[in-house]
């Protein structure tokens, strides 16, 4: 049963940061846990936080309830693996009445693919329209040794039931020298082949893993030109809410889109926040100020202060992100895992 909060609605303070941004996407990361280990994500040992840390589905439902009252139109569900999280349908179902109410424009999650087989059509039912599977390699045995534990036929079976359901579905691959740039090509073919969009992403200094960032990192400026070669681009101003600039390739009619934290941050537009499973809200990805909502949430029966804390920390937003990847800084920017704040 979903969370209405007190009746309370706070919809007219709409979200505007200290730089005039208005806030409509909230990226919402459900659990830490994934059933992959990804060499450029996390550790192979992974410590997740204890489950009486991570908020309940009911408290997810009432936060996303409140921040979607403050003018969020865009919301996506991520973890680690989101569809990992015990009864994790139930707060789709629940958040699904936004969709019909017109409150919520789009709700959407990032997935490996994994469980797709099982949810798809669930998710479908709930209003999901599109959903982004991250995918970085065809190879079964360099998927094997990327995720440590992946089997690549469970993921290529989700993302048949995924198509079958009617949902639309954008691969995001990781770019990494020497594991995967050569395939790049391969799989641009195969995803706009099976009418995917797909997206490359610079690997990014979060979390310390077991292996030298710097020999991963690969600029997608270099990417870009490699794959020219073989391909024309168009750039068009096609955007899905999130920081990728797209390209059509003319050889296979699809969209490329380029993420780039790195080469060319995407910052001066960001419409973005990212909400931990235990309710700490990051104003950016890149940086470590963040807002403890969870204690304001649990504070009070009404959404007053709830709303509150979100304003305050909406006032902090840094203007952008200061990543870095180079042989004198081999730490990372940020100490924690994607998999805790969310993709």
């Amino acid at each position: 049963m979903g969370i209405e909060g007190n009746g309370m609605n706070f919809g007219d303070t709409s979200m505007i940061d200290p730089f005039g941004r208005a806030i409509s996407y909230l990226r919402v990361s459900v659990t830490d846990r994934c059933d992959f280990r990804c060499t450029y994500c996390m550790a192979e040992d992974m410590t997740f936080l204890p489950k009486r840390d991570l908020l309940s589905l009911e408290e997810l439902d009432r936060l996303c309830t409140v921040f979607i009252e403050k003018g969020v139109k865009k919301l996506r569900l991520t973890g680690g693996e989101p569809l990992v999280r015990k009864n994790i349908m139930h707060l789709v179902r629940d958040l699904s009445r936004h969709i019909e109410s017109g409150a919520l424009e789009e709700l959407t999650l990032t997935t490996n693919g994994s469980q797709l087989q099982r949810f798809a059509a669930e998710l479908a039912e709930c209003g999901v329209r599109r959903i982004n599977v991250s995918l970085d390699t065809l190879d079964p045995a360099k998927f094997k040794q990327i995720t440590r534990w992946g089997d690549i036929s469970k993921v290529m079976a989700g993302i048949d039931a995924a198509q079958a359901a009617g949902l639309k579905i954008k691969i995001n691959a990781v770019a990494l020298k020497g594991f995967n740039d050569y395939e790049i090509p391969g799989m641009l073919r195969w995803a706009h082949g099976r009418g995917m969009d797909m997206t490359v992403i610079e690997t990014m200094p979060m979390g310390e893993i077991d292996e030298d960032r710097t020999d991963q990192y690969l600029p997608l400026s270099l990417l870009r030109a490699q794959l020219e070669r073989e391909f024309t681009f168009a750039d068009i101003p096609y955007k899905t809410g999130g920081p990728a600039r797209y390209v059509e390739v003319a050889e296979t009619g699809g969209r490329l889109g380029f993420i780039t934290p790195m080469t060319h941050n995407f910052c001066e537009s960001c419409n973005r926040v990212r909400l931990t499973c235990t309710g700490t809200l990051y104003m950016c990805l890149g940086q470590d100020d963040a807002a403890d909502l969870r204690a304001a949430l649990r504070a009070s029966e009404g959404n007053e202060l709830l709303s509150n804390a979100i304003d305050e920390a909406i006032g902090r937003k840094p203007k952008g992100h200061d990543f870095v990847i180079d042989r004198r800084t081999n730490r990372p920017s940020v100490s924690r895992h994607m998999s805790v704040t969310g993709g």
